[in-house]
């Protein structure tokens, strides 16, 4: 029997579309997206009720069209549906794993998954159901982060998640700077500040104005997201105030 025991007990995970790729240029990773599940299961099994946003970045960025003529509306829509794409992997894995899991979309899409309802979406979670929210806010100009941010709030979650590609908060690029350093916690207001990209400074104000802390940890090693809900000692810690 695991002797973890997990610090929270509803989060919100807010995964990249980019991270699903693992290894590859483009697409999901098979094997990468198995492990992501299998760290979920993990955390369910503790009794942590899991919340998930996901982006759609592996496959289209509706924003990055628009900057070469695309109608940016246009754009962010067909960006929305392809994060219901990765949703739709990512329950798969899940249930594979063995873990009863919902996809809820901010678009109707009902022949493929459930239209987003609050209420019904918290019942989930005391359900001990995953449940992965697709389709972003519904809004263009919106983005992931932002509904993250959103969907965290509205189901009263304890603490938000952000995987992503370095293991934590830097005060620079650590991927362009060398000397650039850690901060292992840091206010919302700093971050803002600072320009630090945590997150885009809508989701940020939401974090910051609801107090819920933010986790930023590195999806790339095994086992961290688990090791995130059971350790004070992994990725940076963001918070509303001192």
């Amino acid at each position: 029997m695991s002797e973890k025991k997990a610090q929270h007990k509803r989060i919100m995970l807010k995964l990249s579309g980019e991270a699903l790729m693992g290894s590859l240029e483009y697409g999901i990773d098979p094997l990468f997206i198995v492990r992501v599940a299998d760290e979920i299961a993990e955390l369910s099994a503790l009794g942590v009720q899991v919340a998930i946003v996901i982006g759609g970045g592996n496959i289209f960025r509706g924003a990055y069209l628009a900057e070469g003529g695309m109608d940016r509306v246009t754009g962010d829509h067909i960006g929305m549906l392809a994060t219901v794409i990765n949703a739709l992997s990512l329950q798969d894995s899940l249930e594979q794993a063995g873990v009863h899991c919902r996809v809820m979309s901010a678009l109707k899409i009902n022949e493929v998954c459930e239209d987003y309802i609050r209420r019904k979406a918290v019942r989930h979670l005391e359900k001990d159901r995953v449940v992965i929210f697709a389709a972003g806010t519904g809004n263009p100009f919106f983005t992931t982060d932002t509904a993250a941010s959103l969907r965290a709030v509205e189901i009263g979650a304890d603490i938000m998640l952000k995987a992503t590609k370095v293991d934590g908060v830097y005060d620079m690029d650590p991927n362009k700077y060398p000397e650039a350093r850690q901060i292992k916690q840091i206010t919302y207001d700093e971050a803002i500040r600072k320009k630090l990209a945590v997150m885009d400074t809508t989701a940020i104000v939401m974090c910051r104005d609801h107090d819920l802390p933010l986790k930023v940890f590195n999806m790339n090693i095994p086992g961290e997201m688990v090791r995130a809900v059971t350790s004070d000692n992994i990725g940076s810690l963001v918070v509303s105030g001192e």
